[in-house]
């Protein structure tokens, strides 16, 4: 928003889409957005793309930004399914529907837009964190790192020209750490939202013949 583009945010607590856009300069504000859905859910989020797109024009640019861990995901213990279910659902099934509704709409328009993966450094390696279990994130985050390239191909093959780029950070501090995750961040070094946002912008700004495929970003200093 703060370049230009009319953004909508995806959330099931529209508020917390609100609250960020009460953090803005008048002039983006008026081009912030939320709608209500849940990215798990392909009928709400068939629904919030024909919104966006009644609402708004057709989408350029998506941004996978939802993404859950759970502590509770140890692979060989009972009565922890529904945990790694809804890290599977949001980290991998949330991606695929918003991604193939966003792609539909990008070539109804033309041939080319830009789909951006928020990965992780632990789609690459399965780091060990002191004193937190991660468990069935990296795994999930590895499919992140699988699909980037997949949807490279099929892009390709759809006679597009739409963009595909991967965006995997170290340590970020974000929602997402609670508990023994919060703990440990605050003992090591991190980086913050707007790294990864000036990031995106960046790749966005890539001439039509540049595609980054992939880029990490880590904090100065870590060690996982």
């Amino acid at each position: 928003a703060n370049n230009g583009m009319v953004t909508v945010g995806l959330a099931r607590r529209v508020e917390r889409i609100e609250s960020l856009r009460d953090e803005v300069e008048d002039e983006a504000r008026k081009r912030i957005h939320a709608l209500k859905c849940d990215v798990t859910d392909e009928q709400q989020v068939v629904r919030a793309f024909a919104e966006i797109e009644r609402s708004y024009g057709p989408i350029a640019v998506l941004v996978n930004n939802a993404g859950v861990a759970r502590t509770n995901t140890t692979l060989l213990q009972p009565k922890n399914l529904q945990d790694i279910r809804d890290v599977i659902d949001t980290n991998i099934l949330g991606v695929i529907i918003c991604t193939r509704e966003a792609f539909r709409s990008m070539k109804a328009q033309g041939d080319d837009g830009h789909v951006f993966l928020i990965n992780s450094i632990c789609g690459h390696r399965v780091p060990i964190f002191p004193n937190t279990k991660v468990n069935v994130y990296p795994p999930s985050k590895f499919a992140v790192t699988a699909l980037t390239e997949v949807y490279r191909q099929e892009f390709l093959e759809q006679k597009t020209k739409v963009k595909i780029t991967s965006i995997s950070p170290g340590l970020v501090d974000t929602e997402i750490h609670v508990g023994e995750s919060r703990e440990a961040l605050a003992s090591m070094p991190y980086l913050k939202q707007e790294d990864i946002a000036d990031a995106l912008i960046y790749c966005l700004q890539t001439p039509p013949n540049v595609q980054v495929h992939e880029l990490t970003i880590k904090p100065i200093g870590e060690t996982i």
